[in-house]
């Protein structure tokens, strides 16, 4: 079995590896900023060899755009609370514990500093935001199944998404609970009545 096939195996070592990989680059991008530290940097934090990372990523943007689409696109589960209000508070609360975590804040300059970096990085902000629009859509998706009329994922990104991580990358007053529950009422109550169903009332 060659290093390539093996890298592909799923469990063992080579998840064991790419956790800490994962978990060096975050903790750099945390403490230095994106630019500013190596692969050796990371292979002397993951505990790995350098030719590790290289053969397994095979560059070091390869490496930060897997970082970075891995983490956030597997911190915000879509959730199914059997209403379109109750799905998008809990997303929304999801997704501002994620962003003010410990890592998150990382995760997300490093994001935001990937599509600054040619091709590759345009190419890692694409990703991502195609793999957040699928996942809202099979929210929406099941809120129409259910009889509802839910907004656009541009309208969810716009009126949810964009304050919260503006609010985040400039510092601004946290993400409480009533704040994050205000911008989905907000987008609610935004949308045509014949397109919104209260939450009383049957499907």
């Amino acid at each position: 079995m060659d290093d390539r096939e093996r890298a592909r195996r799923p469990g063992g070592r080579s998840a064991r590896v790419s956790a800490a990989v994962h978990q060096a680059v975050t903790d750099l991008v945390g403490e230095r900023g994106y630019g500013s530290f190596t692969v050796a940097d990371i292979a002397a934090r993951a505990g790995v060899a350098d030719s590790s990372i290289y053969r397994r990523w095979g560059s070091l943007e390869t490496l930060l755009t897997d970082v970075a689409l891995t983490r956030l696109n597997a911190r915000s589960p879509m959730p199914d609370t059997g209403s379109l209000a109750g799905d998008l508070r809990t997303y929304a609360a999801a997704v501002a514990r994620e962003i003010t975590g410990p890592e998150g804040l990382a995760v997300l300059r490093l994001t935001i500093a990937l599509t600054g970096s040619g091709q590759q990085g345009l190419q890692a902000r694409d990703d991502f935001l195609g793999e957040r629009r699928r996942l809202l859509e099979s929210m929406l998706d099941r809120a129409r199944e259910r009889g509802e009329n839910p907004p656009d994922v541009l309208d969810v990104l716009d009126h949810i998404m964009a304050p919260l991580y503006i609010r985040v990358l400039f510092g601004a007053s946290p993400l409480t609970p009533d704040y994050v529950d205000g911008l989905v009422d907000r987008l609610l109550r935004a949308q045509p009545p014949s397109r919104r169903r209260d939450e009383g009332e049957p499907a």
